[in-house]
């Protein structure tokens, strides 16, 4: 697997989607899914490492992969897939926020 090797050696570069590019088998109103989940995956894979949420993060960052590159494949993605990835989404990135310390309750208690 050429991503373990290159991150054993310490030049893993995360995997990059090919922005504005559609196929024709994707639906306008399933473009702005494609398109909210290619931004979703982006911040998914921002989450620190020592955040709670990162390994399920990760996990599903690799399913909605998985998805994309059926969309861009060509092959028909279900709307209700790509809704129930979005939420999902949605749900980690929002409790991943709210373990992040306050700045200014941390400064009150110094």
């Amino acid at each position: 697997m050429p991503g373990a090797a290159c991150r054993e050696a310490g030049r893993y570069r995360p995997f990059r989607f090919r922005m504005g590019r559609y196929n024709t088998a994707v639906t306008s109103e399933k473009t702005k899914q494609v398109e909210l989940l290619r931004l979703l995956t982006a911040r998914l894979e921002r989450l620190s490492v020592d955040s709670h949420w990162a390994r399920r993060a990760n996990g599903l960052r690799g399913n909605i992969v998985k998805v994309l590159e059926e969309a861009d494949a060509g092959q028909e993605v279900a709307a209700e897939r790509l809704e129930l990835l979005i939420n999902a989404a949605f749900e980690i990135l929002r409790k991943a926020a709210q373990d992040i310390p306050d700045l200014e309750e941390l400064l009150k208690r110094k």
